[in-house]
């Protein structure tokens, strides 16, 4: 089904974090989520709100069986957020690549 595929490629997102050193044990402060800018980019680092922000709200979205977004693009916006020298750069931005053309295709609920 289309939505276990979507799992795998969210999972894949928080291996990529993980396997990067870019996984926290730690949430960042209750304030931190009050932003009400993209990707609370004046709140959080942009590792942190793919931890922190996306992928629970997204796995929340599946669990209750709510629509998914639509105009979803990820990868732009860590191109830019992201330095060239960060740790993991590559590979998160292969792992949210592959999530954007997840979304870009033809999917069944």
């Amino acid at each position: 089904m289309s939505r276990e595929i979507l799992l795998q490629h969210l999972h894949a997102v928080e291996i990529a974090l993980r396997d990067t050193a870019n996984w926290q044990q730690q949430a960042p402060a209750p304030e931190a989520f009050d932003s009400s800018q993209p990707f609370c980019v004046d709140t959080m680092a942009p590792t942190e709100w793919l931890q922190w922000v996306l992928l629970p709200r997204m796995r929340a979205i599946l669990d209750s069986g709510a629509p998914l977004p639509s105009d979803f693009a990820l990868t732009p916006y860590f191109e830019m957020a992201l330095p060239a020298d960060f740790s993991g750069r590559l590979l998160i931005l292969l792992r949210l690549g592959a999530l954007d053309d997840w979304f870009a295709g033809p999917r069944d609920a």
